[in-house]
């Protein structure tokens, strides 16, 4: 199947490993450009690396308020347009939503709400007909996670935003659609489960709660956001896509 994907270019934050450059991976294998961009510049040069020289990188923070528009001028400047964009930041802290402070509720939202819109906005305004954007949100989206708090409370918050901007840029042309990760082999659910005191035993238990037996695969997440993000899929906009093997309940 053809995706579409030859020579547009993409713009992806948190993109130095994980979910994000599981994405990066998948849309430079079909023929996309991307610009992949986190905080750490040597992780920014590492992924850049690996990708290869359809591949440029930004070394920037989403609570920066001016790094949205660095990504959209790196794209045009880089490549010579701008196609569409993934939105991922890092999980939030551990520890139930009313074990959390006042700051650590602030710095959360900072981060991983209001990062998140302020780069959806941006990304929306310079897209033409046929962009898309995808948020990179969790399961939590839908049904709380046990010991997630500050998640459970910001995610869904994410999810009624991309559908709200779904509306309002549907218009124009321009996509907008949540991912919804579950158990993936990330170094951030590794920590969880490192967290847990016996890493292994709650691998085990998590595979367990999947219908499918297993935890997922970072590149299964990259393939399924690569289509949702490219023209065969263009018909798509508003939805949250589940990628956890089944394990949300919800219908």
């Amino acid at each position: 199947m053809d995706l579409g994907l030859t020579d547009r270019v993409y713009v992806l934050t948190g993109a130095s490993r994980g979910l994000g450059f599981a994405t990066a991976r998948a849309l430079v294998a079909d023929g996309a450009r991307v610009v992949v961009s986190s905080r750490s510049r040597s992780a920014v040069d590492e992924a850049t690396a690996a990708l290869g020289e359809t591949t440029a990188g930004i070394a920037a923070d989403l609570t920066d308020p001016g790094t949205p528009e660095l990504l959209v001028r790196t794209a045009t400047e880089r490549f010579g347009r701008f196609d569409g964009a993934l939105i991922s930041v890092g999980g939030p802290g551990r520890g139930t939503a009313a074990a959390q402070t006042d700051e650590q509720w602030r710095e959360a939202f900072e981060t991983v709400f209001l990062g998140s819109v302020r780069a959806a906005r941006t990304f929306a305004a310079a897209l033409p007909d046929g962009g898309a954007i995808a948020l990179v949100l969790s399961t939590s989206s839908r049904t709380p996670i046990p010991g997630l708090g500050l998640s459970n409370g910001l995610r869904p918050g994410l999810a009624g935003v991309a559908k709200d901007m779904a509306d309002e840029y549907g218009p124009r042309g321009v996509r907008v659609l949540s991912l919804l990760p579950g158990r993936i082999m990330t170094d951030r659910n590794r920590e969880l489960f490192a967290a847990t005191g016996d890493a292994e035993q709650a691998a085990a238990e998590a595979a367990a709660s999947v219908p499918l037996g297993r935890l997922g695969e970072p590149e299964e997440f990259g393939r399924v956001a690569a289509f949702l993000l490219s023209p065969a899929a263009s018909y798509l906009t508003g939805i949250s896509v589940p990628v956890d093997g089944g394990a949300l309940r919800t219908l």
